[in-house]
């Protein structure tokens, strides 16, 4: 046997990486870089947190390479974010997974969950969940009055069309400039088993009202002078669809507009 294999066969390898590590220092030549293991190697992957944490943001979904990309920005801020839904319907002990996902890829931010159902079990530290149901704008407001600032909003509870809007509707107006939500699974706008329709102008399907946010992003081009732009007209700034979501910036909307430059004619009548 060598010199080497009988040295860390008599010191160990914990006290042989000490030795080695002593070495460097005294050398002059920096240390090694200590390779993160268990969820910490995983940690910058939202991927393979959804995996790890068995929600099905990733599989089932694409949510998480979606969500990687325009909530990067976060990954070491100090943040809240309420996700509405916590999974595993009234099954005890069942739901939480991607509230953990969240808190694994913010190791700063505070998570937030409400469900209909009590999903207390699932509370630990920057894990908190509240009981509300997301089809009453009042219990809605009771929660965000709970949290304070919110920084990130994730709606997927019922997926009903019409508790969509009214979280929507409730919701984003307490979301900080800056923020992001989005609203998963929308494809149960198209069922009618699942309050939606199949009438792809609907207007009162989730979609029909996404879909309109589009427009209010140019209000400032509509030649109707009698149009009064909405909250959403002033306050979003883009909206991204993907398969089955839809992420949705908050800010001010207020870039100006060339058309009286570009229709003289019409505009010169006024």
């Amino acid at each position: 046997m060598s010199i080497r294999p009988m040295v860390k066969s008599a010191l160990g390898e914990k006290n042989v990486r000490v030795l080695r590590q002593l070495k460097r220092q005294l050398t002059g030549r920096p240390a090694a870089p200590v390779k993160p293991t268990g969820l910490d190697a995983i940690s910058h992957d939202l991927n393979k947190l959804a995996v790890h944490f068995k929600t099905d943001k990733w599989g089932t979904h694409r949510y998480t390479q979606h969500y990687q990309r325009h909530l990067q920005h976060l990954k070491n801020k100090k943040f809240n974010l309420l996700e509405i839904g916590i999974g595993g319907y009234s099954r005890a002990g069942q739901g939480g997974a991607s509230l953990r996902m969240w808190k694994a890829f913010f190791p700063n931010a505070h998570i937030f969950g409400m469900d209909i159902h009590d999903k207390s079990f699932v509370d630990e530290d920057r894990i908190t969940t509240f009981i509300g149901d997301q089809s009453d704008p009042d219990s809605l407001n009771a929660v965000a009055d709970k949290i304070g600032e919110i920084d990130v909003i994730i709606d997927d509870g019922s997926h009903r069309s019409p508790h969509v809007i009214t979280t929507f509707e409730t919701l984003f107006p307490r979301l900080k400039d800056g923020g992001i939500y989005a609203v998963e699974d929308t494809q149960s706008s198209y069922w009618p088993e699942w309050m939606g329709s199949e009438d792809l102008d609907a207007k009162h399907t989730s979609m029909g009202m996404l879909k309109r946010l589009t427009d209010g992003l140019n209000y400032e081009e509509f030649v109707d002078e009698s149009y009064e732009p909405t909250y959403t007209d002033r306050n979003v700034v883009g909206v991204h669809f993907y398969h089955n979501l839809v992420i949705i910036e908050k800010g001010k909307n207020a870039e100006g507009s060339n058309k009286r430059s570009a229709l003289k004619q019409r505009y010169a009548k006024s």
